[in-house]
């Protein structure tokens, strides 16, 4: 954060109080000169902040009242990567409700709360760019907040929560992390009653309590939670290591929807790691990029491929 960001966020600290401020008084708060102080408060006014002054022996600064929600103090930069990132979330199911709702109704408001000099780029961003709406659970914004404000007091929550076979249990956790993976929400939790860590479905958990009680918090199982989410998903699948004479943004844009690390081995050639539920989704996948590739684990896998190109070299000769 650079001087005059810092020094601008501290003066806005002292006038959203509401109280007048003497020159004198807020150039000493920040440890500024008077000159200093009145080009801060310019930049202030240019973000859209309504800052009063009275000049004179008397004279003071003020912030107007009124302002439920003043301008944010965004850069260029910031307010695109706010509405897109706005966007981009209202496409997660916004007419089922949840938080892909909520963040479509702020994606259309947004530009309010910008200031001035933005709301016009904001606007045609917000005008000119769609985001293809994606089918995925609701999860809705008060579970999310009241599973991080549980997390960050550390303390204990309970809900019920609904398996996938659709049996449905009352479940005592230490909450810990949440997690963004793969178009869901997971809750990364200390099961109480199993002594032993879980993870959760955000949009398979309802009826949330926070009783109050607090938890000393344990160390992660791993690095970090998605880190530890991955490997929990990825248990029950198949480990594959394969060889790709093809760039690795290319094996990457064409599998993109797959759960893999990207390891480039120069400019035209990369080697993945994946885990999948199916050899034959990814052979297929491979095959559209039209790039040689070798499987290097495991074996089983590379029978699937000869059992697979047996196949497909039966189907290329015809009928008869």
């Amino acid at each position: 954060m650079s001087d005059v960001t810092r020094r601008l966020l501290e003066l806005l600290a002292h006038l959203q109080t509401g109280r007048r401020f003497s020159g004198r008084e807020l150039a000493a708060r920040l440890e500024t000169s008077p000159r200093t102080l009145r080009r801060d408060v310019e930049r202030l006014r240019d973000y859209g902040y309504p800052v009063t002054t009275q000049p004179g022996p008397g004279g003071y600064y003020q912030l107007a009242a009124g302002q439920a929600l003043p301008p944010m103090v965004f850069d260029d930069e910031e307010a695109v990567a706010t509405v897109v990132g706005l966007g981009v979330l209202a496409a997660s199911a916004p007419d089922a409700g949840g938080i892909g709702s909520a963040a479509d109704r702020a994606f259309g408001k947004v530009d309010q709360v910008l200031p001035k000099r933005l709301r016009a780029r904001a606007t045609a961003v917000r005008a000119t760019v769609e985001a293809a709406a994606q089918a995925v659970p609701p999860v809705g914004a008060d579970a999310l907040a009241t599973l991080a404000a549980a997390a960050a007091r550390h303390e204990h929550a309970t809900f019920r929560y609904t398996s996938r076979d659709g049996s449905t249990s009352q479940r005592r956790v230490e909450p810990y992390r949440q997690v963004h993976l793969h178009l869901r929400w997971y809750l990364l939790a200390w099961d109480r009653d199993r002594a032993d860590w879980r993870t959760f479905r955000l949009d398979r958990i309802s009826d949330i309590t926070v009783p109050g009680t607090r938890f000393d918090p344990r160390p992660l199982p791993a690095e970090s939670a998605a880190e530890y989410l991955r490997d929990k998903l990825a248990e029950p699948r198949h480990r594959t290591v394969v060889l790709v004479d093809a760039p690795a943004d290319r094996v990457a844009d064409a599998l993109k929807f797959a759960d893999l690390a990207i390891e480039p081995l120069g400019t035209d050639r990369c080697r993945i790691t994946t885990w999948v539920d199916s050899f034959e989704w990814l052979v297929l996948n491979l095959a559209f990029l039209d790039a040689d590739f070798t499987v290097e684990k495991p074996e089983h896998f590379r029978a699937r491929c000869r059992d697979l190109a047996t196949r497909l070299a039966h189907a290329a000769r015809g009928p008869g």
